[in-house]
């Protein structure tokens, strides 16, 4: 069971800043999430097999097709900067030379 220090310290940690009613439901909440917990745990799932989902779960996304962007010249142009037909950017490896 959880009690109103372990809330305080979690709050503090967390840097919030409880009420007394606020702490109070949060340790009533809390214990009653771990209660729960536990009851989950005495559950015997030695013949469950490991899963990442519950449920069977389809990509609903298109398929990526190249497509040229038209305007190849308004994308260089709104660059800050370019060097012929490449955006210029700065040199972030061996930047100690």
């Amino acid at each position: 069971m959880i009690d109103r220090e372990q809330v305080r310290k979690v709050a503090l940690l967390a840097r919030l800043e409880l009420t007394p009613q606020e702490e109070e439901q949060f340790t009533t909440q809390l214990g009653s999430i771990l209660d729960y917990i536990e009851q989950l745990n005495a559950v015997d799932v030695s013949d469950v097999a490991p899963t990442t989902r519950a449920i069977d779960v389809s990509n609903v996304t298109r398929e990526d097709e190249l497509q040229p962007y038209p305007e190849r010249e308004a994308i260089l142009n709104s660059a800050p900067e370019q060097e012929g037909e490449f955006f210029k950017v700065p040199k972030i490896l061996n930047s100690n030379e």
